[in-house]
């Protein structure tokens, strides 16, 4: 009974649990095990409550660090433009930009505005992940630190990962303005800006995460467009739109917008405006990303890489940076190197005279002169009022602010002085038919001794017209001229018309030993076409800011006071026409207009002039070494010759016929030796000035002559 009752029992009391599973005993740890186990999980738990009260201590701080960037943040109008200094837009006579100086901004424009291809380049190159992330990429960054590796670099040296939100960032230097005080220059300032490294990572997640709280996509987007620098002083795709392409960001093609994509990788190396087949390689790589992320159908890429964008007339010219130069010079610098508004400075540059005296010039050194050789050349052309029409100051296109041959250069004239001396005796009353002895001369120079100039050709010819002194180039009669007339009218006569530097005191003065600008001397030419009146040469036509209508400055040049009388520059005119004709520049003679000008050669054939005009412009070509070594077989009637004929012909395609303002004199018999011999009286310095005598009966002037009788 008991066992069956206990039977029950059991299956009772089995029945009010479960029974136990069949299988693998619970394991049981021993002492060491669960010491172990306690031990790492000790450790876990502390690991996991640190990691936890740091993460929400790093979180509270980078919330505090942004909401502190969110808070200092202004409005995206504020951030737009990112110069301290202004810029300088350079119009032509037709009102056509032709250079800039310093960064130019071409006025804001916005994400929604700007050419959907140029939003879309952007988006697709700098960032695709733009309109996914919050200001930075963990994956862009891992990525680029593969790279950067993988290149033998540093993790953070190279490519950075940054989105577009952090280069933004790095365009506003996180917040910290620029300060004259703390750094030597704006660019010293940027590159500051710009510098990578951990730590400057660190600091630009907050600022980027702060700028995609407090801006839009778009408005972040718009920063970019307006502050990025790309290339040849151009700040923000409107400047630069403008300065390579001539139309406005809003209006880019396909093309045109990867170009300027492009420039966001390297501004400089990468300008079409210094070399256009890497900036198209450049270009085609931003169609394919485009392409790729479907921006573009393929149709549209294909047309995109069968047209590639063109550089503009004015950018693809690169014509006038000399010029601009020189504008940039003769103007206040508060207004131009150091304006901190936007300036625009309409000149007098004509870009087709620009174009042919830089073709000009060209050409006689690709058809005259070896190869390799270091001989350099400038050439000015202006109007007969001193409004400067092109302007060369080397032979190679170079940076802004490169020596300026044709106006910081001073060289010795030599015998492209000998006008003024002949000017100075036309004005005293004298002709161009008068004479003059061509005969061997000593002249006694105080604390010097005896000088004794000679001719070119060591050769005498005796009694000879001024007409064809000056034809010649003969130094003794425009010694004895200068002599007679005195240096001082010589020097008057030469400073009115623009010689402003210091001339010499000896008897040389005749024979240009003194020295010149380019830019003075073709403006003293100038002042001998227009009937014997002074100029300044001018560039400058006007300076307003931008935006407004009204000018801060006019033209600051043009025709000043008389410096010698008209009939006597007519026959000036007259005489310097016969130097062409059939004297030392011939070789400057034009086929189908009348020209006037003169050679020079200085001592050694170190400089070599040619300045001449016609009725309609002035112009004026120096050759020679920038050391000042001698040229070899050069003269002013040589290659300076050809160059100015070669300018003259370009410059004077299409402009009518027009003939020289000069007179012919009456020819006269040779008549007794009229000058004084400055060799036994040094100090003579003037005679009485003749009487004009051209009404005179000519039987009567005849026997004068005859006579001896002035």
């Amino acid at each position: 009974g008991g066992g069956a009752g206990g039977g029950r029992g059991g299956s009772g009391g089995g029945a009010g649990r479960p029974s136990r599973k069949p299988g693998r005993p619970p394991r049981k740890r021993g002492l060491i095990g669960r010491f172990v186990f306690g031990i790492l999980g000790f450790f876990w738990r502390l690991i996991w409550g640190l990691t936890k009260t740091v993460g929400f201590i790093s979180a509270t701080i980078l919330a505090g660090v942004i909401f502190y960037f969110y808070a200092q943040l202004p409005a995206v109008t504020d951030l737009i433009d990112a110069r301290s200094r202004g810029s300088v837009t350079f119009l032509d006579r037709e009102d056509k930009v032709y250079a800039w100086r310093g960064e130019t901004f071409g006025g804001m424009i916005t994400a929604e505005t700007v050419s959907p291809f140029l939003h879309d380049a952007v988006v697709a190159t700098e960032d695709r992940r733009f309109y996914r992330h919050f200001g930075i990429s963990p994956r862009g960054i891992a990525s680029a630190i593969r790279i950067n590796l993988a290149e033998g670099r540093g993790p953070l040296e190279g490519n950075g990962g940054s989105t577009i939100t952090q280069q933004v960032a790095k365009l506003l230097c996180l917040g910290v303005p620029y300060d004259p005080s703390q750094w030597e220059s704006e660019s010293d300032y940027e590159a500051d800006c710009r510098t990578g490294g951990i730590w400057r990572k660190i600091k630009e997640v907050p600022y980027a995460m702060a700028m995609e709280l407090k801006y839009s996509k778009e408005e972040i987007l718009t920063i970019y467009f307006n502050r990025a620098y790309l290339g040849a002083g151009a700040r923000g795709f409107e400047a630069a739109a403008q300065r390579y392409f001539g139309k406005s960001a809003n209006t880019v093609n396909a093309a045109e917008a990867a170009m300027l994509a492009g420039l966001l990788k390297a501004p400089s190396y990468f300008a079409p405006t210094n070399n256009m087949d890497r900036a198209r390689a450049r270009a085609n790589v931003i169609i394919g990303l485009m392409e790729e992320q479907g921006y573009l159908t393929p149709e549209q890429a294909a047309d995109a890489r069968a047209n590639p964008a063109r550089l503009s007339e004015a950018a693809a010219s690169r014509s006038g940076g000399f010029f601009a130069d020189w504008v940039m010079e003769t103007a206040p610098a508060f207004l131009t190197s150091e304006t901190t508004e936007d300036v625009v400075i309409r000149t007098t540059l004509d870009q087709r005279l620009q174009k042919a005296a830089e073709e000009a010039l060209a050409y006689v050194f690709e058809t005259k002169i070896k190869d390799g050789s270091k001989a350099q050349a400038a050439i000015v052309v202006m109007s007969a009022d001193g409004a400067v029409r092109a302007m060369v100051g080397g032979r190679k296109i170079e940076a802004a602010g490169s020596f300026n041959r044709a106006t910081q250069a001073l060289r010795q004239t030599g015998s492209a002085f000998k006008p003024f001396v002949y000017a100075a005796a036309l004005d005293l009353g004298w002709s161009p038919e008068d004479y003059v002895e061509d005969t061997p001369l000593t002249i006694n120079i105080p604390g010097s001794g005896p000088w004794s100039p000679k001719n070119y050709d060591e050769k005498y010819e005796g009694m000879i017209t001024l007409t064809q002194a000056l034809r010649e180039s003969r130094n003794i009669p425009a010694v004895k001229v200068s002599e007679t007339v005195g240096r001082e009218a010589v020097r008057t006569v030469a400073n009115g018309f623009g010689i402003r530097s210091d001339l010499a005191d000896g008897p040389a003065l005749a024979l240009g030993a003194s020295e010149s600008t380019l830019l003075e001397m073709t403006g003293a030419y100038a002042g001998i076409l227009n009937g014997g009146s002074s100029v300044t040469p001018y560039g400058l036509m006007e300076l307003r800011l931008q935006g407004e209508a009204e000018p801060l400055i006019g033209a600051a040049g043009g025709i000043g006071e008389r410096v010698i009388q008209e009939q006597s520059a007519r026959y000036l005119t007259y005489m310097m026409n016969q130097v062409i004709e059939g004297g030392t520049g011939t070789r400057a003679r034009l086929d189908d207009r009348q020209a006037a000008g003169k050679t020079g050669t200085t001592q050694a054939a170190r400089d070599a002039w040619f300045v001449g005009f016609t009725a309609d412009y002035v112009a004026g070509v120096w050759m020679g070494y920038d050391d000042n070594t001698p040229l070899t077989g050069v003269t002013g009637g040589g290659l300076p010759a050809e160059i100015w004929h070669e300018v003259m012909v370009r410059v004077h395609d299409g402009v009518p016929v027009s003939p020289l303002p000069m007179d012919i004199p009456e020819p006269r018999l040779p008549p007794e030796p009229q000058f004084g011999d400055p060799a036994q009286d040094p100090g003579q310095t003037a005679q009485q000035p003749r009487r004009d005598r051209s009404q005179e009966d000519p039987v009567e002037s005849l026997l004068k002559d005859l006579l001896g009788l002035y």
